[in-house]
């Protein structure tokens, strides 16, 4: 594997300032330090995060730990403030340039450990694309490429004009379709996985059963069709056999949901570094709890069928995932 090395377990820190709701910053900012010390060190941030506050928030912490941490972010996607329902994507070589100067003067350093194509636009060709961020790598901007939910052919085609370090896609029990072509190729060509949400975005550990009724008005998960109404009243029935794992292992919800993610590194072959996402050092000190955790085979075949029954897509718009080209 020729990426960097990491702990097997990461920090989103996306929810630290955008899509979640209201934040408290101090607390966010403890997560970030008690995640290093439970040995977490990928941290994953994106431009758009906040429309880049997120990477200005973790920046400091950041410069703190240079030599401890893998630093993760990602460019392509383009939001509007006054349109949230608005997602554009560029893999453009200018608009690529602009995106990894501006990264790199928010995050005050001089080179981006993992940087991610953040979605892709199949109007530009990937390899195009890739090429203009190998030059990256050329130049010391940048160390490692990765891609973010991208198909299987894409990830060949890319990985074929420079080395690919990592793919992100959502990988959970509730979400399973990257195991049909991304997950293989990735192994095939010894390509790390990076799942996101491995928690269904919290719904996974029980937090939220009706998105409509029980989140804020600024969270992006009223927007996800399987987070409302008659998909999420179907959808939390599913979490049963979740629950009796974890009650019969005296463990949390969310824990099982993430031991399963990190089991997949063994039942795949491929290196799995889920990035479950939290600004709670109590969630986080959990998180990590849980890749001690080792599934049995019935556990596994409890846990099974749970995917192929979920009600709703993962997403507001499926064209913007890779599964809207598989």
């Amino acid at each position: 594997m020729g990426g960097p090395r990491t702990g097997v377990q990461g920090l989103g820190c996306m929810g630290m300032s955008h899509a979640y709701g209201p934040t408290d910053g101090a607390e966010a900012r403890a997560t970030l330090e008690r995640a290093l010390e439970l040995g977490v060190t990928l941290y994953d941030t994106a431009d758009i995060y906040g429309f880049g506050e997120n990477e200005k928030f973790i920046s400091p912490f950041v410069r703190a730990h240079r030599e401890q941490i893998v630093l993760a972010t990602k460019f392509a996607v383009i939001l509007d403030p006054d349109n949230p329902s608005h997602r554009g994507i560029r893999n453009d070589r200018p608009y690529l340039r602009a995106c990894i100067e501006g990264s790199l003067r928010r995050l005050d350093v001089d080179a981006i450990d993992l940087y991610y194509m953040h979605r892709r636009n199949p109007d530009v060709p990937i390899e195009e694309t890739v090429g203009a961020m190998a030059e990256l790598v050329q130049e010391g901007k940048v160390k490692h490429l990765g891609l973010s939910e991208v198909t299987g052919p894409e990830l060949r085609a890319a990985h074929a004009v420079h080395p690919i370090a990592a793919v992100q896609s959502e990988w959970s029990l509730f979400s399973r379709d990257v195991e049909r072509a991304v997950v293989p190729t990735a192994a095939e060509l010894g390509v790390a996985f990076v799942p996101y949400s491995p928690l269904g975005r919290g719904f996974l550990t029980g937090s939220f059963v009706d998105a409509d009724s029980e989140l804020t008005a600024d969270d992006f998960r009223k927007t996800v069709p399987r987070f409302t109404g008659d998909n999420a009243a179907a959808n939390a029935a599913l979490l049963e056999p979740v629950r009796t794992i974890a009650e019969n292992r005296g463990v949390t919800l969310g824990q099982i949901a993430l031991a399963w993610v990190q089991q997949q590194a063994r039942v795949h072959g491929l290196p799995v570094v889920p990035i479950p996402g939290t600004r709670k050092r109590s969630r986080v000190e959990e998180n990590t709890a849980a890749t001690r955790i080792v599934l049995s085979a019935e556990e596994l075949a409890l846990l099974e069928p749970i995917a192929d029954k979920v009600a709703g897509g993962r997403s507001p718009d499926m064209a913007f995932t890779s599964a809207g080209r598989e």
